[in-house]
């Protein structure tokens, strides 16, 4: 078998000219389109990497301040806190848990609020949090005798800050 140079080098030079063809896509990408609507306004560039000066490091090395992640209800959880099984819908004799994910770093304060469909305060809790990254944290309630048929939401706040509302049925 008998193989000729005609299509490797054709190859190659189309290979080639892609290549520096690429080269100046960047440019005209970055070039605005013209709007026939008025521009928009003007955001702020991001700043420059800072320092601190006490610690003498980046900024995006320092520690992220606590943040809430997602919110899952179910009524199982395992060892990490974690919702076995998200749902929301319970019969009245569950136990309901609302599992909290949350990152950064830092001492905070999470806390549920569980209401019934007419505003009133079923359970409140909150837990005070030192962490050192993402974790999860649940809450929890249950009635021995049953919750009544309704519609309860759960709302969780961060220090003080509504974060999330998850709502859910009682059937």
């Amino acid at each position: 078998m008998k193989m000729t140079r005609q299509p490797l080098i054709l190859a190659a030079s189309l290979a080639a000219m892609l290549a520096l063809s690429a080269c100046g896509k960047k440019e005209e990408a970055a070039a605005p389109a013209p709007s026939t609507s008025p521009p928009a306004a003007a955001t702020a560039p991001a700043p420059a990497p800072a320092t601190t000066a006490a610690m003498g490091m980046p900024a995006s090395d320092m520690p992220v301040a606590v943040t809430v992640g997602s919110v899952e209800l179910g009524s199982t959880v395992d060892a990490n806190h974690k919702v076995l099984a998200s749902g929301t819908s319970f019969a009245p004799t569950d136990t309901i848990y609302a599992s909290v994910d949350t990152g950064g770093s830092g001492t905070a304060t999470l806390a549920a609020k569980w209401t019934y469909q007419d505003g009133q305060t079923v359970h409140e809790d909150s837990k005070t949090l030192d962490a050192k990254g993402p974790e999860t944290t649940a809450f929890m309630i249950s009635k021995p005798g049953g919750f009544p048929a309704g519609n309860y939401k759960v709302e969780i706040s961060l220090n003080g800050n509504h974060v999330a509302t998850k709502d859910f049925s009682v059937k």
